[in-house]
């Protein structure tokens, strides 16, 4: 018998491939209940209704995305401030956000579906990653590497800065490849967030 995490998993990779190929508005609990290869009713027992299922695949995706992002840092050099690690790892979410084919099929065809939480509130992937930017802000003040302040506002600047760029990144196509996009944004917060 297959975990409960492996069938919403089943389901999830599902909704991501029916969202992919069709859009947010035409894909059904039932298509998604199809492809995963699972009853109609398990996946209502878990999502009422797709635009559920999405914002749940939608969190998925990003803790994915910072894991991925935090585990590249790894790689960083050793000795430096905080600021200079948090604003590469920023730049990583940012170009993987970019790169990534359920976010670029939401920005580009279904992008008020994002409105909610871009002007109207924190979403569970906002909290997840602020969970992990803000703490690292603080280790910034504490070294001297990131300008003192709030760090619960600088975080949300942070974040906003990031998901504003993604998001609008068809303002900056005729100017800026995706490369030099992210590397823009990483001037800027780098300028933000020194002391």
């Amino acid at each position: 018998m297959a975990s409960k995490r492996n069938v919403e998993d089943r389901i999830l990779d599902a909704a991501r491939a029916c969202v992919e190929a069709f859009g947010v508005r035409r894909t059904t609990l039932t298509d998604v209940a199809r492809r995963a290869g699972v009853s109609r009713p398990t996946v209502y027992r878990r999502w009422p209704d797709a635009t559920a299922l999405v914002a749940d695949l939608l969190t998925r995706e990003l803790r994915q995305i910072l894991a991925e992002a935090g585990a590249a840092s790894a790689d960083d050099p050793e000795g430096e401030g905080v600021r200079p690690r948090l604003v590469r790892h920023a730049a990583r979410v940012a170009r993987a956000m970019l790169a990534h084919p359920l976010f670029t099929r939401i920005v580009d065809t279904e992008p008020e579906l994002l409105a909610t939480y871009t002007f109207h509130r924190l979403g569970t992937s906002h909290r997840a990653a602020l969970d992990l930017v803000e703490p690292v802000v603080a280790e910034g003040q504490r070294d001297g590497s990131v300008r003192k302040g709030d760090p619960e506002a600088l975080a949300r600047l942070v974040l906003v800065t990031v998901q504003g760029t993604v998001t609008s990144r068809r303002l900056f196509a005729d100017v800026l490849d995706e490369d030099r996009l992210v590397g823009e944004l990483a001037v800027l917060l780098d300028g933000y967030l020194a002391p």
